[in-house]
């Protein structure tokens, strides 16, 4: 291709709208433009690497007998009811568009698609001998994003290789599970990606484990935790360890001591000259669940740990069906206005105790009328602590379980495990931090999905049982934002040669030279005869923009017919190192295809 006639315009400055750079970059290069928040046009450059990675991701699925398809994006309200996700997708903080037809029904624009393919299997898949079966796809997922931003990270249109498998036994979901992670691997150290996968929470898909699969960057939106050994790694949202040891209590007897003015862990521990790991700190979170009904929890937490509010709302989640719902729609901690709406007397807040009485909560209708209380394993073997006593300005100390307070029935982790923590599997491991941008996600779904919306086969006894299923997403456009995130300089992207957009550019410096006007004609028609994908620059500007816009569009070599050219000589530049080699106009097709075949190995 000749950027003469290619659709390119570069800018030289960083675009307001974008945060961080890979979004700068992807915008100032013209891979792409914004057309709506969230909403992005792939422009020609952009759309190369994203068919590229493509190819990659299919040859990797295709390898492990998965079959491709191609679902409806406009889905039925009907299944997603079925699957009891409907609420949860579209109320509060959902995350699915949804719309009504002109004959008034509810459809909505796919995020994912495990109701249309459970809804396909219980249609199709009748016996054993139909299995395992694992099915792919390719396509343009939405998400109507609360805040959209830093470009393809975070958009609401987006393109995704999403998969599922269906299984007889779990042993065969294993077997499927761990071909996936293979082929992710594959596929993401096929894109030259630098990645490492975690452990997962898997959030609204469900299923009893999931994997993701992190490209390490400085800009990633998670952190991962991990130790030094290889052994561990996980999203600090679904990350365990070891705190580090409480302290000896200083206080020996009880009693409720006047501490004015210590509505803080770091107030009171000053006031008192205590350590933070003898305090039980109480936090109050209101949920609201599917069905409306509204609970309030009082978490107690060792005082130098942090809830961790994923692993909190998965505890809510697992207690749903006790208030008669199935899924938590929000869980906020409740400001002075929604106090308002419930307490029947100011809260002490800032000294609240276990105990805290069921009185504090008026009759209202949708309301739980008793606190859910919920007590970390952090604090269930302390001694002698310091608590909240109900009383504004006063706290027990020297505090005990079973005499002055008593122990909430429901033992929990919600603590957020650290950087410094030591590791279960080996406590002279200490958690290391990372950031990473999630571009994978691999999961053992089970049977959610199947009993929810009737999906069973029949086994080599006869009997109908639920359909074993696994869910396998990929991020393909994030992936190619994710490459530049994790490779750039000053001057621009360097893309990993096997998804870059074009493998080489020839630059003309002055076309008034008829010598390098043929040489460049020469060598683009030569490379791109042996297969290596080459621009030519054969635009009617200055040398230093041309060399400028190559370096920024980060095409990973660079030959340029320049002095040398006299002595039947091109400058050949590597876009990663910054190298550059005088080569013979004859030898540069076959020195290209080495350096390619190094870099893509």
């Amino acid at each position: 291709m000749r950027l003469s006639q290619m659709l390119l315009v570069t800018l030289r400055e960083d675009p307001a709208e974008a945060e961080i750079p890979s979004h700068k970059l992807l915008l100032r290069a013209g891979y792409m433009r914004r057309i709506a928040s969230g909403v992005y046009a792939y422009l020609p450059l952009l759309w190369r690497v994203l068919q590229k990675i493509a190819r990659i991701v299919r040859e990797e699925m295709d390898a492990t007998g998965a079959q491709e398809c191609l679902l409806p994006q406009l889905q039925p309200a009907e299944l997603w009811q079925e699957s009891g996700r409907w609420d949860t997708y579209t109320k509060a903080e959902g995350i699915m568009f949804a719309l009504h037809d002109r004959q008034g029904r509810d459809l909505g624009l796919g995020p994912t698609h495990e109701e249309v393919i459970t809804a396909i299997a219980r249609d199709m898949i009748r016996s054993y001998r139909q299995l395992p079966l694992h099915l792919y796809q390719m396509q343009t997922k939405f998400r109507d994003e609360i805040r959209p931003r830093f470009g393809l990270m975070r958009g609401r249109e987006f393109i995704m290789k999403d998969g599922y498998s269906f299984h007889g036994d779990e042993a065969s979901l294993k077997q499927t599970y761990l071909e996936m992670h293979r082929a992710y691997s594959n596929i993401f150290r096929r894109c030259g990606l630098d990645f490492r996968a975690v452990e997962a929470d898997s959030g609204a898909i469900g299923g009893s484990g999931s994997q993701e699969f992190m490209v390490l960057a400085d800009a990633g939106e998670d952190e991962i935790l991990y130790t030094e050994d290889g052994q561990y790694a996980a999203n600090v949202e679904k990350a365990v360890s070891v705190p580090p040891d409480a302290l000896p209590s200083p206080f020996t007897t009880y009693e409720l001591r006047p501490t004015p003015g210590t509505d803080t862990i770091e107030k009171l521990c000053q006031f008192l000259q205590c350590s933070p790991t003898q305090v039980v700190k109480n936090l109050l979170y209101q949920v609201v669940y599917d069905t409306g009904m509204t609970v309030l929890v009082l978490v107690s937490l060792r005082g130098d740990q942090e809830v961790n509010g994923v692993k909190l709302q998965n505890q809510l989640t697992r207690l749903a069906a006790a208030y008669g719902g199935n899924t938590v729609l929000s869980l906020t901690v409740p400001d002075a206005e929604a106090q308002a709406k419930w307490a029947s007397q100011p809260l002490p807040l800032g000294y609240l105790a276990p105990d805290l009485a069921d009185t504090y909560i008026q009759s209202v209708p949708h309301l739980v009328p008793q606190f859910l209380r919920l007590v970390d394993r952090t604090v269930v073997d302390l001694q002698n602590f310091v608590t909240g006593s109900n009383q504004p300005d006063y706290h027990m100390v020297g505090a005990n379980w079973g005499q002055q307070v008593s122990m909430p029935q429901r033992v929990v982790d919600v603590r957020k495990a650290r950087p410094g923590d030591r590791a279960f599997h080996d406590p002279s491991q200490c958690l290391q931090t990372a950031r990473g941008i999630e571009v994978g996600h691999i999961f053992q779904l089970g049977t959610k999905y199947s009993q929810a919306l009737g999906a069973t086969y029949t086994n080599e006894q006869g009997e109908e049982i639920p359909l074993v299923m696994g869910c396998y997403g990929l991020g393909v456009s994030r992936l190619a934002q994710s490459a530049v995130e994790q490779s750039y300089d000053k001057d621009g992207i360097i893309w990993p040669v096997a998804i870059a957009p074009y493998q080489a550019i020839v630059t003309i410096p002055n076309l008034k030279d008829p010598d390098q006007i043929q040489a460049a004609e020469q060598l683009y028609t030569a490379l791109n005869q042996a297969g290596i994908e080459t621009l030519l620059d054969d635009r009617d500007e200055r040398p230093g923009v041309k060399f400028k816009d190559a370096d920024l569009l980060g095409i990973p070599f660079r030959i340029v017919p320049g002095r040398s050219l006299k002595q039947g000589k091109v400058e050949v530049g590597q876009r990663a190192t910054h190298r550059v080699e005088e080569i013979p106009l004859d030898q540069v097709v076959m020195t290209l295809q080495q350096l390619i075949a190094v870099a893509t190995e």
